[in-house]
């Protein structure tokens, strides 16, 4: 008895270690969320969408075979927890977090592809298995049949909704290896909206244009902030799990303001359940995200320097290998009925050493200019992004 009592005791213990990483995991993304959203918004104009949770990913899973310094910064930057056993326990937690459910479609795939006859150390494989990472050898010289591949693989497990995320030209005969994320989400809403119209949006918090705009009243999760002169509302899919935020400036040139605060949006707002009429524009974005020199902006620089990064854990000695590319892309359709997202990011290491009547509403959430949104699976944050021209 006191045996079997030693092992679920140890279990137990094992358990809520795991439940702590993952809490450590879980905070840092939203802070790693708020940085790489800054950054991103002194580059981009427009609408775009980032999965802050895909670059975690793929990031952490390259630092697996990361030493000293170049970890260090790696991990800071992420605002990863502060140990590789730390991470690898939160992401053993997450992994089944991110699986399909009869409610809602979530998966996040991960693959490594190797250079053929280049040996990876085997401490490296085994750290990867826990990304659930698979492990395929390529011949990155001929550059289109691998590069076939390689995208072949992020479009199967993105329902078809990233495409060509890797170009030939992103390959040289000093590739030595390519990790890549995966990740996708399609959900429907809890309450589906119940109308749809044309209705004015002022782009860019100026021009009125008409765009496609659903239409309803129904309870939800509703919050105004005077801090941030904004609104939230929050849509939950089937299952209650997933949700979807909608972060609405009051004014309608606001979005700058807003976005300059973002570090306040993620702190849980003091939601009540209200009756709300609804209009918020049907939209879809896509976005391609070179994340190199955004990470290099928030301090990861060691990975990129040749000659001085330290990747020794994967293969080789410090310094033969380095981080070459770190590039996103995404997308986003947001309908009546629901929403369906992907997201897929890649890490090259080279070597070159080697209108309707409704029922009465309390409040109105009425989304006629640009406006943050971001998708959270039980507080994390997996997909984040901002609608300036509805129309698009």
């Amino acid at each position: 008895m006191q045996f079997c009592l030693y092992f679920l005791l140890h279990w137990l213990t094992l358990s809520l270690a795991n439940e702590t990483s993952l809490e450590e995991f879980i905070s840092g993304n939203n802070l790693f969320t708020t940085s790489l959203y800054k950054q991103i918004t002194t580059k981009e104009k427009s609408n775009f969408l980032v999965s802050p949770l895909s670059v975690e990913i793929v990031l952490s899973l390259t630092q697996l075979g990361a030493k000293g310094a170049t970890a260090e910064e790696v991990r800071t930057a992420l605002h990863l927890p502060n140990s590789q056993e730390k991470i690898e326990d939160a992401v053993k937690t997450l992994q089944p977090i991110l699986a399909k459910t009869d409610l809602y479609t979530i998966q996040s795939a991960n693959k490594i592809y190797i250079k053929n006859n280049f040996e990876i150390k085997d401490e490296f494989k085994k750290s990867a298995t826990v990304f659930d990472s698979a492990f395929e050898t390529i011949d990155f010289v001929q550059k289109d049949a691998a590069t076939d591949t390689m995208n072949g693989w992020v479009e199967g497990r993105t329902n078809h909704k990233i495409k060509n995320l890797i170009k030939p030209e992103d390959l040289s005969n000093d590739t030595r290896a390519i990790l890549i994320n995966a990740l996708y989400f399609k959900g429907n809403w809890s309450i589906p909206f119940q109308a749809i119209s044309k209705r004015d949006f002022y782009r860019a918090g100026v021009e009125k244009i008409q765009v496609d705009t659903m239409h309803a009243v129904m309870s939800q999760n509703y919050y105004e902030s005077q801090e941030l002169d904004a609104k939230f509302l929050e849509l939950p899919f089937e299952g209650g799990e997933v949700t979807l935020t909608v972060v609405l400036p009051n004014e309608r040139n606001g979005l700058a303001v807003l976005e300059a605060q973002l570090e306040k949006i993620f702190q849980n707002p003091s939601y009540t359940t209200e009756n709300v009429r609804i209009a918020l524009p049907k939209f879809k974005v896509e976005s391609e995200i070179d994340l190199k020199g955004i990470l290099q902006e928030l301090g990861v620089n060691l990975i990129f320097r040749e000659g001085q990064a330290d990747l020794s854990g994967i293969a080789g000695n410090k310094g033969e290998l380095f981080v070459d590319k770190v590039r996103q892309k995404t997308f986003i359709d947001v309908s009546e009925t629901g929403v369906e997202a992907a997201g897929a990011t890649f890490v090259e290491i080279v070597n070159r050493i080697v209108g309707t009547n409704y029922k009465k509403a309390s409040k109105e959430f009425i989304a006629d200019h640009p406006f943050f949104f971001y998708i959270k699976l039980k507080n994390l944050v997996i997909f984040a992004g901002r609608v300036v021209d509805a129309s698009l």
